[in-house]
């Protein structure tokens, strides 16, 4: 019966950092910095309320937009953060996780044949499903403007069938994060032009090295900003995202949300209560942490050599594979893991412009970041 499935879903694949991630699970004594997940464990007091919510019976079907205490602390919080304004009883849906909502915004405004541009390399959860929806993915190659997804990289290629521009700042993989004022260039020229952005802010709260600032701040009407707990207070497994968009756009984004999962996980939304509340800057003393494993891992691969730009968000760094290993991404991080047990995720993973680089996730002890690094160096002072 194989040969009866939809087209579009054969021609995709699994996500290579989990293709990769997967593959070489089985080593024994792997220092893995390949999946994005935070190594802190959920804040207590949020752990807490998911119990309490199990405990109260609070197990049933909430609004398909979320609770409404659950909403307006979401919008409450952005508010305060960010300074976006957003109504809780319109403006906003509790979603499963940052991917769930990036997944019906994509549904609900992209048609055949459509274009979304996109900067290359860029986290692959987007492109399959832009391709499903029998929309085009179209790449801009930002390796040689330091990773940055400013105007001048976008403007050449906005044309006619262009619906939808992604802005995933923070950036999974590259941990390059744009400013406000190369935002607010991005929204005054897309001003009079029909054409949406998405953008993705769910590592909004780990920004090191200046705030962070949403182009919702600058053209709210075009833009659908995806946030979310996974990184901030790391719940990944609870996933709980969240959606902001003007009323116009959300009450369609709403239907099919509705038609996907009906609501958000009723105890989770309990739990993101708290978080969005009691632990409002939960997410400051990880960000200390990551600052550390940030600077420290930065001075450890400048000092083998590697060309490697200094990320100021995330928990990422975008390695070029020196150019005397002859080897194409993939097969530099197999033998990277045969030769040193150590596993990064290869930089084709991130589309085509990730080839000749690959992602290092520092979630993790800065002990587990020594040990790791020691071996690396081994590795590339050997070749």
């Amino acid at each position: 019966m194989e040969y009866l499935i939809n087209q579009r879903v054969k021609t995709i694949e699994i996500s290579g950092i989990r293709k990769f991630s997967n593959m070489v699970a089985h080593f024994d004594d792997l220092i893995s910095f390949t999946i994005g997940q935070p190594d802190f464990p959920t804040p207590e007091h949020v752990k807490n309320a998911g119990i309490a919510a199990i405990e109260k019976d609070f197990t049933s079907y909430t609004h398909n937009a979320g609770t409404m205490e659950l909403r307006k602390a979401a919008c409450d919080f952005v508010a305060k953060k960010y300074d976006l304004d957003y109504a809780p009883e319109s403006e906003v849906i509790v979603t499963m996780g940052a991917s769930e909502a990036i997944d019906i915004a994509f549904r609900t405004i992209l048609a055949e044949g459509v274009e979304v541009v996109l900067p290359g390399p860029i986290y692959p959860g987007y492109e399959p499903i832009i391709r499903m929806m029998g929309a085009v993915p179209i790449h801009v190659d930002i390796r040689e403007n330091h990773f940055r997804f400013t105007l001048e990289m976008i403007k050449p290629f906005i044309t006619d069938k262009t619906r939808c521009i992604v802005l995933p700042y923070p950036s999974n993989p590259t941990g390059v994060s744009l400013s406000a004022e190369e935002l607010k260039e991005i929204a005054d020229f897309l001003m009079d032009k029909d054409i949406f952005i998405l953008a993705d802010e769910i590592y909004s709260e780990l920004t090191f090295d200046q705030e962070h600032t949403s182009i919702a701040n600058f053209l709210k009407e075009k833009t659908i900003v995806i946030n979310g707990l996974s990184k901030s207070h790391s719940m990944t497994g609870w996933r709980i995202g969240f959606l902001f968009a003007p009323e116009n756009i959300t009450k369609h984004i709403l239907k099919v949300h509705q038609y996907n999962v009906s609501c958000a996980n009723s105890v989770a939304q309990k739990a993101a209560y708290e978080a969005l509340t009691v632990g409002f800057n939960d997410a400051l003393e990880m960000k200390k942490a990551y600052l550390a494993r940030r600077d420290y891992v930065f001075s450890r691969l400048t000092s083998m050599g590697l060309d490697v730009v200094k990320p100021d968000g995330a928990f990422y760094f975008f390695v070029k594979i020196p150019a005397h290993i002859p080897l194409n991404s993939f097969d530099f991080a197999l033998d990277l893991v045969h030769k040193t047990k150590v596993a990064v995720v290869p930089g084709s993973a991130f589309s085509e412009y990730g080839e000749g680089y690959f992602r290092l996730s520092f979630a993790c002890s800065l002990e587990t970041l020594e040990i790791g690094l020691n071996r690396m160096e081994k590795y590339f002072i050997r070749e």
